[in-house]
């Protein structure tokens, strides 16, 4: 095993360099695989099972690994990568799956949108080792309550045995817990340099993940880094960071982004 090489981006191919990295190392994972040949990728692919079993590896007790993955549509049915990859991983691998997010997505029609509902969304599995998650904080992702700051009686909530509580008066707290539907607006942020990779997310998911579940002075792993949000995202937060991508191309994209969007960031405050 190498020494943990923090804040740097390897290029290689991800198992590989993922098996030189110490046992227990990382405290959370952000990524977004290749699946489904969705996206070129420069011609590269992966097995999402090595690629699974080296993570539970390197991660820490109570790590996370957090995902943002789809399935193709071929012959009018979905792939279940996603779910085939959230069964693998906890049936054979060892995680356990503290949630299933959902990324809700505002963008254009696909190629089927007139056979078939428009998808807006994509899933953002939340796998954790050990008992629990050793970090959590969601007080970041808290959203406007709609009714903040009133006082509002509401009905009573209904119990198992089908009989009802009694109904409850109280002041609506002005930000409420945002639920397991996570909506962003641009996956390419209006980023010129994020946009010479072909699959992107908004680099407010890591932001909102690293935020939640990495404590200060943690480690951050993407093994998938593509144009480097999660790396950017990680730094702008003072945590450490490892982006892996076995495209050169990709790798120094991300560290052009490091170089150039970190400061703008931290300058602008812009998330």
């Amino acid at each position: 095993m190498e020494n943990l090489n923090l804040n740097s981006i390897i290029c290689g191919d991800a198992v590989d360099v993922l098996k030189k990295l110490p046992n227990n190392c990382i405290d959370l994972v952000v990524t977004s695989p290749p699946y489904d040949n969705l996206r070129t990728y420069n011609g590269f692919e992966i097995n999402l099972h090595d690629v699974g079993s080296e993570l539970f590896r390197v991660l820490k007790d109570g790590g996370v690994v957090a995902m943002v993955i789809q399935d193709a549509t071929h012959n009018f049915a979905k792939t279940l990568t996603s779910f085939r990859t959230i069964v693998d991983w906890c049936d054979n691998i060892g995680f356990k799956l503290f949630e299933t997010c959902i990324y809700h997505k505002n963008g254009t029609e696909g190629a089927w949108w007139k056979q078939r509902f428009r998808v807006d969304h994509e899933y953002i599995p939340i796998f954790f080792k050990g008992d629990k998650p050793q970090y959590f904080n969601k007080e970041p992702l808290k959203i406007p309550s709609k009714h903040g700051g009133k006082i509002m009686t509401g009905s009573g909530n209904r119990r198992t045995d089908g009989t009802t509580t009694n109904t409850v008066t109280r002041a609506i707290n002005i930000m409420k817990c945002r639920g397991t539907v996570w909506d962003y607006m641009m996956a390419g942020d209006k980023n010129p340099l994020k946009r010479k990779h072909p699959a992107v997310f908004p680099d407010k998911i890591p932001y909102d993940l690293i935020q939640c579940f990495c404590p200060e002075n943690g480690t951050v792993l993407d093994p998938f880094v593509g144009c480097g949000s999660t790396a950017v995202m990680a730094k702008t937060l003072n945590r450490n960071y490892i982006g892996i991508d076995i495209s050169e191309e990709y790798c120094k994209l991300s560290e052009q982004r490091l170089k150039e969007d970190v400061k703008k960031c931290q300058q602008l405050k812009i998330y």
